[in-house]
């Protein structure tokens, strides 16, 4: 009788080590799949904020080309005012360059 209990513990020993040693393999396999799928993560948030930077990056510079567009129509629209303006006060300011001009011949006579 005290064979078949010390055979019966033996056994249940060896059981036991058996659960152990399978609790132990699910564990690794758990953390080595927790890992990789933080792994996964870390690639699809990195990935995800690559795309996004490309995104405002593409959006700004959209922006700034609308921006530089705008401001060389602007400029491009005064420069024509001013060259309207010119042209509007030739005719006077030649008359007056003239006047001033026979000004200084009069007082020199």
């Amino acid at each position: 009788m005290k064979t078949e209990v010390l055979k019966d513990i033996k056994a249940a020993e060896e059981e036991y080590g058996t659960t152990i040693r399978n609790a132990e393999v699910d564990r690794k396999k758990s953390l080595a799949n927790a890992e990789l799928e933080a792994g996964n993560l870390i690639i699809k948030a990195n990935n995800t904020a690559e795309e996004y930077r490309k995104k405002r990056m593409a959006d700004a510079r959209t922006h700034a080309a609308e921006a530089h567009a705008r401001i060389i129509r602007e400029g491009e629209q005064g420069a024509a005012a001013l060259r309207d303006q010119g042209k509007r006060n030739l005719e006077r300011a030649v008359a007056l360059l003239v006047s001033r001009f026979r000004e200084q011949l009069h007082v020199k006579a």
